[in-house]
């Protein structure tokens, strides 16, 4: 085989800045990738390109990745952390590792920090851990709400035996596979119709405008990482007036996914000019601010808004496709947003909430709680308590970096894991497996008092990102039926 030889050329064409991060990444394939394809590697490069943090620990690309994390530039103040950190909540705090009680502690200390919640799936991550909630006063903090903006869950109810999911599993995981586009830097041939691409911010900042073209290309496409769509069973178990549908089992289409380049790149541009306009010593630097009342706030404000409006509408697309095949409209679905900041009024204040892996739970807000791809998620309705600042864990959380679950999962185990449960997978990869996850039934005892069930949702046929660098079952013997149907 050849050797492989990544160029400057087409590490740009993926979207790499201009600097010393391209010469770093052209070493390190020539170096450590240098039997893999070139697909394998701009794949792989692409999905560290648009999640730079999920490679921080990676053995190979680290330094790469800490190219790519925004840095501290030339400041135009220092600003000291308060001596104390304001009093902050914690749920199931006795299966949350102390790294991200660290970060949640340095958050605390901001002099915007009015109030916070640390929710029982947290673990570390940049700025706010996981699972951090912060309230700030006339101020956002960009990765208080993370680089993925807006990513979502959206689940659509329908009137269908969910056992045609066994009968049929060819014809439902085809549809799958057809209606869904995933990976990082994946784009359509041909773009979707959608009124979000019409919104006039577009042409109101510079960087959008640049932005639109690929966004138009990437609308209805889902990232890597954990992004999924996937059928299952929802199961309701009690008639509420929020989701007025009668206890059964009906099929869902449930998905996860965000905002795609168009936000990782204005999560990027805006820490940026955060960490430029307010320093902060150590660790809290990625907690930089943006005044509200200042030029760069109100742009960031807006630019999120709108990526936060375009993760929708890749649901939206995604859904409306499928629901298509199935031949009806869903009798109901429920979404929430769970890496976002609102304004909110808290003890009488209009305050920024952050929700960095955080459900929305105010009083019956609905929302969905994913477990992994072999356990259950959660249909939802907020309890409104203020102790965690109206809010819900956003999953299970992760007991295991990507790079520790690649390392100690073998195929056999995962493989295994998933007939178990009778859940059959398309792409996906170790570093995704339930055995990267905490228990989400933990994590749900851990928050009785901040959210109520109304259903379940059990997955029975997953679709992820399916790229050769990070697929289970890719260089040796495939282990799902998704192959059949590529």
């Amino acid at each position: 085989m050849a050797k492989q030889k990544i160029t400057g050329k087409e590490l740009r064409s993926i979207g790499f800045p201009e600097g010393p991060v391209i010469s770093v990444a052209m070493n390190l394939v020539n170096k450590h990738y240098k039997h893999s394809t070139n697909s394998m590697v701009l794949g792989l490069l692409g999905e560290l390109l648009e999640n730079p943090e999920d490679y921080s620990d990676h053995p190979f690309l680290s330094s790469v990745a800490g190219l790519l994390i925004p840095e501290e530039e030339v400041v135009n103040r220092h600003i000291p952390l308060n001596e104390k950190g304001i009093h902050f909540n914690v749920f199931g705090g006795n299966h949350i590792e102390e790294s991200a009680f660290h970060q949640m502690y340095q958050a605390a200390k901001l002099p915007v920090s009015v109030a916070g919640a640390l929710m029982p799936d947290a673990h570390s991550g940049y700025g706010l851990p996981i699972g951090g909630v912060l309230a700030t006063d006339n101020a956002v903090i960009p990765y208080g709400v993370g680089v993925d903006i807006g990513c979502r869950m959206s689940l659509s109810i329908f009137a269908i035996d969910p056992k045609e999911l066994v009968q049929k599993q060819t014809w439902f995981a085809r549809e799958l596979e057809n209606a869904t586009l995933f990976g990082s830097g994946q784009q359509f041939d041909r773009a979707s119709d959608h009124e979000v691409m019409e919104r006039k911010e577009f042409g109101q900042l510079p960087m959008l405008k640049k932005l639109h073209g690929k966004a138009w290309k990437q609308l209805g496409s889902s990232g890597s990482g954990n992004h999924f769509a996937e059928f299952g069973i929802v199961r309701i178990e009690t008639m509420d007036h929020t989701l007025k549908l009668p206890p059964g089992n009906y099929l869902g289409l449930l998905s996860h996914s965000g905002s795609r380049g168009l936000g990782a790149s204005v999560a990027t541009e805006y820490t940026r000019i955060a960490k430029a306009k307010c320093r902060l010593p150590g660790e809290a630097a990625n907690l930089a601010w943006l005044r509200m009342d200042e030029e760069a706030g109100m742009e960031y404000w807006m630019a999120m808004n709108l990526a936060g409006d375009y993760a929708a509408a890749c649901h939206d697309i995604i859904h409306s496709k499928i629901a298509r095949q199935l031949g009806q409209q869903p009798l109901t679905k429920v979404e929430n947003h769970h890496n976002f900041a609102w304004k909110e009024i808290i003890d009488g204040r209009e305050l920024v909430v952050h929700r960095k892996g955080a459900t929305p739970a105010g009083k019956d807000v609905t929302g969905i709680i994913p477990g992994s791809m072999t356990a259950d998620g959660f249909i939802v309705k907020g309890k409104g308590e203020t102790a965690s600042l109206n809010s819900a864990a956003h999953g299970a959380g992760r007991k295991m970096s990507r790079s520790a679950a690649m390392q100690s999962v073998t195929d056999k185990t995962f493989k295994d894991e998933l007939q178990k449960f009778g859940v059959t997978l398309l792409g996906g990869g170790l570093d995704e497996s339930p055995f990267a996850y905490k228990d989400i039934e933990t994590v749900m005892r851990s928050q009785q008092q901040l959210v109520e069930v109304l259903g379940r949702f059990t997955p029975r046929i997953v679709k992820m990102d399916g790229a050769k660098h990070r697929s289970w079952g890719s260089t040796r013997q495939r282990l799902t039926d998704g192959d059949r149907f590529s």
